[in-house]
């Protein structure tokens, strides 16, 4: 069952508070904020509106103030705002409008057409929603695609750089995919692609952990917090869960079901002379060793001290 929205009312009227509440608390989730400093935590949580009812008129920091603040960080820029405003009150709509507010509501509240302009702006951010998600997911496998891998590289780098914490790669290539193809035809091959896409994914269950179909019959996983000692068993699972679908591969010269080859990278982030550029290519050497040491194996690197295995 698809959870309700959820709408953020900021407005230090409490009766006003009350009045939407009442409107909204049957379709919707409801939270609540009497300061723009409280409605700046709720938006900046974990659980962030769908969309935001923001009065003008507040004390210390104005709707305008408070609206640009939002506009300006990239976690709840997109979020849209409305704003509440009185007739009675000199309205500059085109500097709302310039902020990035996408409707105005005025009081005294007419519910019909309040719920009718926040509907539709809710509608309108699920659509882009769905739009941008279809946009960093592989159509063929149902998994993220290189675009979304290359972004959630670069914030976990950037994340385990600020934290001090160990962060891995593991680079996965199904082994002699070519013959595959060629023996049992694209469609099979399709459908192996897939399978093994969902096995992978199966595997990395640990909040954080991230599978991306890199290209070809490649894969690659951001495993966040993750050390060198700790990726070696979860590489290993992935190599067994890949076995154990007991795919049948003819023209393998590794095995008669398909196989999987892995490099494996671990990284210190804030090493001087390392960046994501340098983990990623790391771990694509590993795994060009692994294929050249015979396929169907593990090849492991610590990059910020040179140590295989």
């Amino acid at each position: 069952m698809e959870s309700k929205q959820k709408i953020l009312l900021v407005d230090d009227n409490r009766q006003n508070i009350q009045m939407l509440m009442e409107l909204f608390r049957q379709d919707y989730r409801i939270v609540a904020a009497t300061s723009a400093e409280r409605a700046l935590k709720i938006v900046l949580s974990d659980q962030p509106p769908d969309i935001i009812l923001l009065d003008i008129l507040m004390p210390e920091m104005d709707g305008y103030q408070l609206c640009k603040a939002l506009k300006d960080k990239d976690s709840s820029k997109n979020i849209p705002v409305i704003f509440v405003t009185a007739v009675s009150e000199v309205m500059d709509e085109a500097r709302g409008f310039g902020l990035g507010a996408v409707d105005y509501i005025t009081k005294p509240f007419h519910p019909p057409v309040i719920k009718a302009r926040v509907g539709l702006h809710l509608e309108l951010k699920r659509k882009q929603e769905l739009l941008e998600r279809y946009a960093f997911i592989d159509a063929l496998t149902d998994i993220p695609n290189r675009r979304r891998f290359d972004e959630v590289l670069l914030k976990e780098w950037d994340r385990a750089q600020r934290s001090h914490q160990q962060l891995s790669l593991i680079m996965i290539d199904i082994d002699y995919f070519k013959n595959y193809n060629d023996l049992y035809g694209h469609g099979k091959g399709d459908a192996a692609l897939r399978h093994v896409a969902q096995e992978v994914k199966m595997v990395l269950r640990r909040a954080g952990d991230f599978i991306a179909r890199y290209g070809g019959e490649e894969f690659v996983a951001v495993l966040p917090y993750t050390d060198t000692h700790e990726v070696l068993p979860i590489a290993e699972q992935i190599k067994a869960a890949v076995e154990n679908l007991h795919i049948e591969h003819r023209d393998s010269q590794v095995a008669d079901h398909i196989t999987v080859s892995l490099g494996v990278v671990s990284a210190q982030p804030d090493q001087q002379d390392a960046c994501a550029e340098t983990m990623l290519q790391t771990a694509d050497n590993a795994l060009y060793r692994a294929k050249s040491k015979g396929r169907n194996r593990i090849e492991i690197v610590a990059l910020n001290s040179g140590t295989r295995g």
